[in-house]
């Protein structure tokens, strides 16, 4: 039987004012599921929508329509609720430095959690086992040291291990690397995996870097403007990508073999999204002729694709692609 889903998101749909009157719709139907020790990649340029997603997904900004489902119930928005929520699902942010209090040592850094939800233990030893699950070892030598003592890594270790000091079930970690040095991704990449390893902790990790959900996770969401427009298994979308916009920011891989695709313009407005495929103003199929020559053009440009289920099995929302695989299976 397929475990049920940890996390689970229906028809999420989150609006903020816009110019002109206009809502922006900043997630605009969205389905996923994060099961228990699945690390799943939201991918995505900058403005698509995921850290929206990641903040609602956190009880951080209330949904305009759909719901939220943890551990098989909805999430309460009521602040007792929210409190015990988060106690279950931690974040860990993109830049250590600023989620740091310069003010804090280590050690008040990572007890904070502990004091807000009145833990009735041992503090020291649950910081120092934290700190020491962290990869800050021995616990007790940064105690005492301020944020601005340690390294970059050091300090994105201790913003997880304030993650970690509450036993989380599922940690919602929102560019993790971005702000370190490429010595030190690997590193931090490589805790986060022995953390699923050893506490089987599930994660949505937040990124605009292909590369990155490669190295890390188990499956790949990938959104545009609001909405995932593929998702499946991280290595059957990143080997095999259908569409377009998959393709497109998979070319600007280092490793990424042919010319890497520019795509021309910037994302649209969020309160103006074209009808049709939202990404076809953009897309360099539709604009090489590939899409006219596999039939589909007109239905790029008008015929608006369903949301994606937010299960494993491997979607994609793109007519172009549709043509191709049913042409290939009609062969």
């Amino acid at each position: 039987m397929t475990t049920p889903p940890l996390l689970s998101v229906e028809g999420l749909h989150v609006t903020f004012p816009g110019r002109h009157g206009a809502p922006a719709r900043a997630v605009d139907g969205v389905d996923l599921d994060i099961r228990p020790g699945e690390i799943v990649a939201l991918v995505g340029e900058s403005g698509c929508g995921k850290t929206t997603l990641a903040r609602t997904l956190l009880g951080l900004v209330p949904p305009t329509a759909g719901r939220v489902t943890f551990d098989g119930k909805p999430l309460d928005y009521s602040s007792r609720a929210l409190k015990a929520y988060r106690k279950r699902v931690q974040l860990v942010l993109q830049d250590p430095s600023g989620s740091l209090n310069p003010r804090h040592t280590v050690y008040d850094a990572v007890a904070e959690g502990l004091r807000i939800h009145g833990y009735g233990g041992d503090e020291r030893s649950a910081v120092a086992d934290a700190l020491a699950r962290a990869g800050l070892r021995p616990p007790e030598r940064f105690f005492l040291r301020y944020p601005h003592e340690l390294s970059g890594g050091q300090r994105q270790r201790v913003v997880i291990a304030g993650a970690l000091v509450l036993e989380p079930e599922l940690v919602v970690a929102d560019e993790p690397v971005a702000s370190l040095d490429a010595s030190v991704r690997g590193e931090i990449l490589a805790l986060l995996l022995r953390l699923r390893s050893e506490l089987g902790l599930s994660a949505l990790v937040v990124t605009h870097d292909l590369g990155l959900a490669w190295n890390i996770a188990d499956r790949v969401a990938v959104m545009y403007l609001g909405r995932i427009v593929e998702t499946g298994e991280v290595e059957q979308i990143l080997t095999a990508p259908r569409h377009p916009y998959t393709q497109a920011l998979l070319s600007v891989l280092p490793e990424a073999p042919g010319d890497p695709v520019v795509l021309t313009g910037e994302p649209p407005d969020p309160s103006r999204i074209p009808s049709g495929c939202r990404f076809h103003a953009r897309c360099q199929i539709l604009a090489s002729g590939e899409a006219e020559r596999a039939g589909v053009a007109d239905a790029c440009r008008g015929v608006e694709l369903e949301v994606l289920g937010g299960g494993g099995e491997t979607q994609v929302a793109c007519h172009w692609a549709r043509a191709c695989t049913e042409a290939t299976q009609a062969q």
